[in-house]
């Protein structure tokens, strides 16, 4: 059996291993600056402060997504590392699928002449799933893809609310007098997402052709059926704006569904990548052409 101080001698030993084993009372044996600069020194290299994910922004840059972190333009980027599915191709689907039926309505398709049977897909897909995608691109870090699929299902929705037959009166309202106040008022209200729609287009000059075609032709559709709307007599909106402005709508909605493709299709159930065309000047068409690419420009872009 040890002896007491055999036991004394031990525990002293054991002290003298680390600074913050020295007893607390005694200043003449325990260095506080020593303590902190060794606590330091013995930190583990995964040690962030107790911090569990602050070595992804340390070690890992590129986990830090851009604003147009490539998403929403399939088949430029891959999807974000994470849990998370790629939201696009299911917003494209949405937006895809309501802007065919209105379109085909408003090109006169088999002589239908009100588009109340696209309020349902506005309701349902068009604008809740969309804007379901939207919130799911925001979570991935995908700004461009967040507004953008956000934004139009909010779109289909307000269209939904005006047209809704008996529901929220807007239309009614609004031709009590007659049907011009109307007719203007969806105009100018065209007209406003044709504004954003450009500001989109912008911001995808820099991408893919398949991906900058879906946004001209859409607003393209979005002008031509704003003037058909501005320029109504009376017996109804320009007919010439209209039908030109629904072609471009189903020109839109099958680049829609191209680039939904082009998001969905891989190595898991495609034998053959959807071409989507890079522009010569975007990143990746300077390393096809074996150009230097700025790197400071790619996480901008």
């Amino acid at each position: 059996m040890a002896t007491a101080q055999e036991h004394n001698d031990v525990t002293a030993g054991l002290a003298g291993t680390h600074p913050s084993h020295q007893p607390l009372n005694d200043s003449s044996t325990f260095d506080h600056a020593t303590a902190k600069e060794g606590s330091h020194k013995e930190r583990k290299p995964y040690d962030y402060g107790g911090n569990p994910l602050a070595h992804i922004a340390t070690n890992n840059p590129d986990y830090r997504l851009t604003a147009f972190g490539g998403e929403f333009q399939p088949g430029l980027y891959r999807a974000p590392k994470s849990n998370f599915a790629n939201p696009a191709p299911l917003g494209l689907s949405a937006f895809a699928l309501t802007t065919f039926v209105l379109s085909l309505i408003n090109v006169g398709t088999r002589s239908i002449g009100e588009p109340n049977l696209v309020v349902a897909l506005a309701y349902g897909y068009g604008g809740l799933v969309q804007l379901l995608a939207g919130m799911w691109e925001m979570a991935v870090g995908n700004t461009f893809g967040a507004t953008a699929l956000s934004s139009y299902g909010g779109f289909w929705l307000s269209f939904a609310i005006i047209l809704t037959p008996g529901g929220f009166q807007i239309g009614a309202a609004l031709e009590k007098s007659s049907p011009f106040p109307f007719y203007n008022s969806f105009g100018l209200y065209l007209m406003g997402w044709f504004i954003f729609t450009t500001i989109l287009l912008i911001c995808t000059l820099r991408s893919t052709v398949a991906f900058f075609s879906l946004f001209f032709t859409l607003d393209l559709a979005f002008l031509l059926l704003g003037i058909g709307y501005l320029r109504a007599t009376e017996t109804g909106p320009n007919e010439s704006c209209i039908k030109a402005g629904g072609y471009f709508g189903l020109f839109a909605a099958f680049l829609a569904w191209y680039n939904a493709l082009a998001g969905i299709a891989d190595s898991s159930n495609s034998f053959f990548v959807i071409p989507v065309a890079h522009f010569p000047w975007s990143e990746k068409g300077r390393e096809a052409r074996g150009k230097p690419i700025d790197s400071s420009a790619a996480h901008t872009a």
